[in-house]
């Protein structure tokens, strides 16, 4: 298994090495320097660093008026902060006017240390899907948020992209280049679909490790473009396979499993299991505590998977 790097590490790193091709970049953030690891940034370019203290909602209004200006504004804090606390201003600030803001929502879902219910964001994913115009993204790994990064930096729009705080495998190869709309297929198979994204690609590849040995080929791709969606790849794991089962660190409300259902009941009515958090708030915990409580481990989604098929 190649080395495990978290996505949030290299947050940085990536955004300097852009603002060094692109003078328009402009990093914003929401007093969270520490934990983005983004002080990088700031050192090489202070003049090119806005430090917004918490005010995540007037954060919003400064980015929206800085890409009036012609910049581009990357907005950096906690997932739950930018979805939940400035739902208002990204809606009517920047999403309604399409201005080119990008939003880096860090900390997604419930994996967020010990900070507990406050800071989980289990609803992110569902409330930026339901604003026009707004693509939503999480990346695998560092090297898809690499070119995940690079592409929002040139994409004309408002992009939310949450973004892992553990470190995890390498998923994607090197060359990989984010296609809008697109999906990955990370391992193939024929009896069952497991659909995720993000910091959860781990335990849904160790389940499929798992099934294996039970007789079960599981097909597992990797959703990283949650909102476009790749249709085409989840009618083919319809048809073919049988089964979907989506994989979302989220509330199963309004998640990739919410998303993954519109999709075949229009297209190709199929079964489809939704594993998540199910409709309540998070706890306060370790990842790993967080993880076993929710039934997110590997052998907790293989257990489910069984079960599924079983009926």
């Amino acid at each position: 298994m190649s080395e495990r790097k978290a996505p949030r590490d290299h947050i940085g790193t990536i955004l300097l090495e852009l603002a060094e091709k692109n003078s328009d970049i402009i990093l914003m953030d929401a007093d969270f320097k520490p934990a983005s690891k983004i002080t990088v940034f700031q050192n090489r370019f202070p003049d090119r660093f806005i430090q917004v203290g918490i005010a995540e909602q007037n954060m919003m209004g400064i980015a929206a008026g800085l890409s009036t200006l012609g910049f581009i504004p990357v907005v950096s804090t906690i997932a739950t902060f930018i979805s939940r606390r400035a739902c208002d201003q990204v809606t009517t600030s920047i999403a309604l006017p399409e201005l080119n803001v990008k939003l880096l929502g860090l900390y997604g879902g419930l994996f967020v240390g010990k900070n507990g219910a406050s800071h989980q964001s289990l609803e992110d994913i569902a409330i930026m899907r339901a604003i026009a115009g707004m693509m939503v993204l999480q990346p695998a790994d560092v090297v898809e948020t690499r070119s995940m990064l690079e592409f929002a930096t040139n994409y004309h729009g408002p992009v939310y992209m949450r973004i892992g705080r553990d470190p995890v495998p390498q998923f994607v190869p090197d060359d990989y280049q984010v296609q809008l709309g697109t999906s990955i297929t990370l391992r193939d198979g024929n009896d069952v679909t497991m659909m995720t994204y993000g910091d959860l690609v781990e335990q849904t590849m160790l389940a499929a490790d798992r099934l294996a040995k039970k007789s079960v080929q599981a097909r597992v791709i990797n959703m990283s473009s949650i909102k476009p969606i790749d249709e085409t790849a989840i009618i083919n794991a319809a048809s073919e396979t049988g089964g979907i089962v989506t994989v979302d660190n989220h509330n199963i409300f309004g998640g990739l499993g919410s998303a993954v259902c519109e999709v075949v009941a229009e297209k190709m009515p199929v079964r489809v299991k939704r594993i998540g958090v199910k409709d309540v708030f998070g706890k306060s915990g370790t990842n790993e505590q967080m993880m076993e409580k929710f039934g997110l481990r590997a052998e907790d989604i293989e257990q489910e998977v069984l079960n599924f098929l079983a009926h």
